[in-house]
């Protein structure tokens, strides 16, 4: 096979693509980011041991975060900048061992082919790829959970960017993510040690969600209850898509006067529930729905789109937008213009898509109204008093815990179908881009509560997780699963891998993950889940329906 990954849901065959990704990186690209995979591992190795003598490299805690996020599905296809970044890996891992070799550091004659590994050419970075990716674990299910843990650790990567990206930083976290890149090519860790690791990595990944939390609200406030419209102005605009809140605000600072407005596309739709991002008078509102949609609904805005991060779609040969796609921080595509990172203190530099958008049409209507976000924890809870009487009275019968992704699988229908055959005394509790499978439907309310709590993004699945500890509080119960909450959660993508270890790490049971289960465990470590936290897949929506509710 020319390459393998299985780290998304729509992988193919729910085993392995081996011939080109679903996702639409080709071999090459596939094969570098396994590549920047190993040198990263080589990094942690040595950053590890070299913390071991108190020296710390805070250039490698960025690199290691930064390309952890690179190889998430959808968020970079350029080949180019994977080859850059292997380059400067190489040369900061060297650095960072001369540093501990230096301080009396000895370096273990067994020690890991990532931490010794030179490479100079394009022609010995391919050459390499056979021995390193993820099929270099032979053992099955030493493997599944080896990936199960990176995957986790590049959810975890993401956050910790968003956060890092507002000054808000936690040593702890470069100091594991690390630790735990270097434990994957550790020979002598058991089954139940690998487990371990799993679980720590969800731990992990409540204090990076925790982080980034704080980041966003203490920068631009706590989300509020907002309708937001879908609809579109008279102006040109450009469409941002993607998770980085600092990215919009430096778009909207400088789109300010210009008359050029600007719109969220997908998982950017929470930025406007934030009251920062509000006194903008050109930010008119989200445009489209979920990722996968959007060749057609960028050839109809007509004006340029920024990615801050995945999902990008690679664009249709006779599509009118390709030239109009701009890239920034992780993210990437071949022959899209880069924006570079900011400088300290500064702003990124957007008057390039700025002078764009100002001599394109303006986009066209592709539907009226209003959505209601803006119901993180902060929102909840004020509503607590007005939550609790309705279960109390018995008109909330139960939570349905409905978050992470859409993607593009058929079978996601089911999600939109479980929403609207659900009971009418249910409420659904989500955050992610799976919203757009029910967000716009007429749910309706319960005594003025909407039937739909929208969080916000991916990562705001740290607020369900706050409202769910604190109504277990003021339900004086002992274990959170006596809450009447019931998880059935969509995932596609590996920021759902960490939400979903750290619900595990938070001893919550009983989720129900779909469409498919990961393919990424095997089927030991899958019987491991089942019996320890009663993971399961979905079915029939009727059927569960009755299941859930009984």
């Amino acid at each position: 096979m020319s390459m393998f990954c299985y780290q998304c849901q729509e992988t193919a065959k729910n085993t392995g693509c081996t011939i080109a990704g679903v996702c639409g990186k080709k071999e090459d690209v596939a094969n570098m980011q396994d590549l920047l995979i190993f040198v990263l591992k080589g990094i942690s190795i040595y950053s590890t041991k070299a913390r071991e003598l108190k020296i710390e490299n805070e250039k490698a805690n960025k690199f290691v975060f930064d390309g952890l996020f690179m190889t998430i599905t959808n968020a970079n296809f350029d080949k180019g900048r994977f080859i850059e970044s292997i380059r400067e890996g190489l040369i900061l891992r060297d650095e960072i061992k001369d540093a501990y070799i230096k301080a009396g550091g000895i370096v273990p004659e067994n020690i890991h082919e990532s931490a010794t590994w030179t490479g100079n050419t394009v022609e010995e970075f391919e050459a390499k790829n056979g021995s390193i990716g993820v099929l270099a674990t032979e053992n099955e299910d030493i493997r599944s959970l080896r990936e199960l843990v990176i995957y986790g650790l590049k959810g975890l990567a993401a956050y910790t960017e968003h956060a890092y990206n507002l000054k808000y930083e936690d040593n702890s976290l470069y100091v594991f993510m690390q630790k735990a890149l270097a434990d994957t090519t550790n020979d002598n860790l058991s089954v139940d040690e690998l487990v371990a690791l799993v679980l720590e990595t969800g731990k992990f990944g409540v204090d990076g969600m925790a982080l980034l939390d704080k980041a966003n609200t203490t920068t631009y406030g706590n989300p509020e209850i907002t309708k937001v419209n879908i609809g579109v102005s008279n102006k040109p605009g450009i469409l941002i898509s993607g998770h980085d809140l600092k990215d919009m605000e430096d778009l909207l600072v400088q789109t300010e006067g210009t008359g050029v407005d600007v719109y969220t596309h997908s998982e950017m739709l929470p930025a406007n529930y934030y009251p920062a991002f509000k006194k903008y008078s050109h930010f008119i509102g989200n445009y489209g729905n979920a990722w996968w949609q959007q060749k057609e609904e960028f050839e109809s805005f007509n004006g340029p789109i920024l990615f801050t991060t995945n999902c990008i779609v690679p664009p249709s040969k006779n599509s009118k937008y390709a030239d109009k796609v701009y890239t920034t921080g992780a993210s990437g595509y071949p022959g899209s213009k880069h924006i570079l990172d900011r400088k300290e203190g500064g702003r990124k530099d957007f008057s390039e898509i700025i002078e764009l958008a100002k001599t394109c049409a303006t986009p066209v209507e592709i539907e009226k109204g209003e959505i209601v976000g803006g119901f993180a924890h902060n929102q909840v809870i004020q509503l607590a008093d007005k939550v609790v009487d309705a279960v109390k009275k018995g008109a909330i019968k139960k939570f349905f815990v409905m978050a992470g992704c859409d993607g593009r699988h058929k079978t996601r229908s089911y999600y939109t179908e479980f929403a609207e055959k659900l009971p009418k005394d249910t409420v659904i509790l989500t955050a992610g881009c799976a919203k757009y499978r029910y967000n716009k439907l007429q749910l309706g309310d319960i005594n003025g509560i909407p039937r739909v709590l929208d969080a916000g993004q991916c990562n705001d699945s740290y607020s369900l997780i706050v409202i769910a500890l604190k109504l277990k509080e003021v339900f004086e119960l002992n274990d959170i699963n006596e809450l009447p909450i019931a998880y059935n959660i969509a995932w596609y993508e590996q920021k759902a891998v960490i939400v979903l270890l750290a619900l595990l790490y938070l001893g919550v049971k009983n989720i129900h993950l779909g469409p498919t289960l990961p393919a990424f465990l095997s089927p030991n470590v899958a019987n491991v889940l089942v019996e320890n936290f009663g993971i399961a897949g979905i079915g029939k929506v009727d059927e569960d329906i009755e299941m859930f509710m009984n």
